[in-house]
């Protein structure tokens, strides 16, 4: 009896000790929570933002060209030397020096766009910009969204088997001790006991790989959420603990499911209507063009500094400018041209695009049905294995069964239950890849 206590406290003391260590000066994160800190704190999503602010700022440039032009102007010349002409008066020539020493000029110019068709076309294709900004930034959250759960599972998964392998390790010690005590008293031979040893020297690189495994996907999952691995973080959760959702969920047909929020396909779209945006800018750049255009000035000229005695002279215009391309055409009908084969070829893509979704689609919903299948037939292998496990063990203890026996019914249990938790990860995995596929974002 006292055996059997101590097996159970070292048991718990195995599964428990690896996640214990920091405790209490460490942050508790579940699922959610990883992903809110990754959209917030990862690079990626930042850059993205950012994305879309140059932009919007873009298409506010493109929005003030259809204001009107005001601009200021003044200038001062300094006569070095005095241009002189010569006229004959009476049969006599005279010379004369013409201008002033000094001559000044300040003024406001104004010119507004009346007709400019390219500049609302290029106002349009900045629009399309942002939004192509804003579906980058999407996909780019629809990415790491997706990253930061398989990651998460990863991580379920490595803490799960490490478990597994500490129990198996916890037990196969057990043994082990068993029967060195046999062994002391002369019940078991030498050979049992180098056996029993040999085996426990055995598991312990598997659970110090698994160890390492777990350490990994921790460091790993901080690095794409975006905190420093040295963050004092434990990731909570176990992977049964996704095994309701599991039972509960709803395979749907692959012909339901719609691929309109796809963020693959969202991205060609918008780039076919910045194509066809850009043949319309191509043509209206072949169009006529009117703009308004004022200018007034005041004007002197002095030979002195006398500023107060200076008389200024208004000067003030305003008319209409027509720019009509001539021969524009003809490039622009090539270029026309270009972008219509580019707009072909990007049709080509979204379908051949579309058609490879669907097959990711029906493989994902495949793998989803194995999972599901798989963890049932699992769960039900790993519970009978448990229990044969049990009645091996307990047949051992009083000489009813042998060292061999005992170790296939660990190896089983083993087995069994790293396959149960494979099974739930594989189900969770392709559950996420489809999501992402059909473009949801949490």
């Amino acid at each position: 009896m006292n055996k059997m206590i101590r097996r159970g406290l070292w048991l718990i003391a195995c599964v428990t000790f690896p996640f214990i260590g920091h405790a209490q000066d460490s942050v508790h994160v579940n699922l959610q929570k990883a992903i809110e800190i990754a959209l917030s704190e990862n690079p990626t999503i930042k850059i993205a933002d950012r994305n879309i602010e140059a932009k919007k700022y873009y298409k506010d440039e493109q929005i003030a060209a259809l204001f009107p032009n005001i601009s200021a102007s003044g200038s001062y010349q300094r006569t070095v030397k005095k241009q002189k002409m010569t006229m004959e008066m009476g049969g006599n020539p005279m010379t004369i020096e013409v201008g002033t020493s000094n001559n000044y000029s300040a003024g406001i110019s104004l010119t507004l766009p009346l007709v400019a068709a390219p500049t609302w076309y290029n106002l349009k294709l900045s629009q399309l910009d942002v939004e192509t900004a804003v579906e980058n930034a999407r996909s780019s959250r629809i990415s790491l969204v997706n990253a930061v759960k398989k990651a998460y599972y990863g991580l379920l998964l490595a803490k799960d088997s490490y478990r597994v392998l500490q129990v198996n390790y916890a037990n196969v010690e057990y043994t082990a001790n068993n029967i060195n005590d046999k062994y002391e008293q002369g019940l078991a031979s030498d050979f049992d006991k180098l056996r029993a040893d040999v085996q426990v020297k055995n598991q312990k690189p598997q659970l110090t790989s698994a160890e390492n495994t777990v350490n990994l996907a921790t460091m790993m999952l901080k690095v794409l959420i975006g905190v420093d691995v040295n963050e004092p973080i434990i990731f909570d959760g176990q992977l049964s603990d996704f095994e309701n959702e599991m039972l509960n969920y709803q395979i749907a047909e692959a012909k339901n499911i719609s691929l309109e929020n796809n963020s693959d396909l969202r991205q060609l779209s918008l780039s076919q209507n910045s194509l066809d945006m850009s043949v319309k800018l191509l043509k209206a750049s072949a169009c006529p063009t009117l703009a308004f255009s004022g200018n007034a000035q005041y004007m002197t000229m002095a030979n002195d500094f006398d500023f107060s005695n200076y008389n200024w002279f208004p000067y003030s215009v305003v008319g209409l400018s027509l720019n009509v391309p001539i021969m524009s055409w003809v490039g622009t009908s090539y270029k026309i041209k270009e972008a219509k084969l580019s707009i072909a070829n990007l049709q080509e893509q979204k379908q051949y695009l579309e058609n490879n979704l669907r097959v990711s689609v029906n493989n994902n919903l495949s793998n989803i049905r194995n999972a599901m299948a798989d963890m049932t037939s699992n769960k039900e292998t790993m519970t009978q294995a448990q229990r044969a496990y049990e009645i091996v063990q307990k047949q051992f203890e009083v000489g009813m069964a042998t060292w061999l026996d005992l170790n296939s019914a660990e190896l089983a249990l083993t087995q069994s239950q790293l396959l149960y938790h494979q099974s739930i990860y594989n189900f969770l995995t392709a559950k996420t890849e489809l999501e992402a596929l059909m473009g949801q974002e949490k």
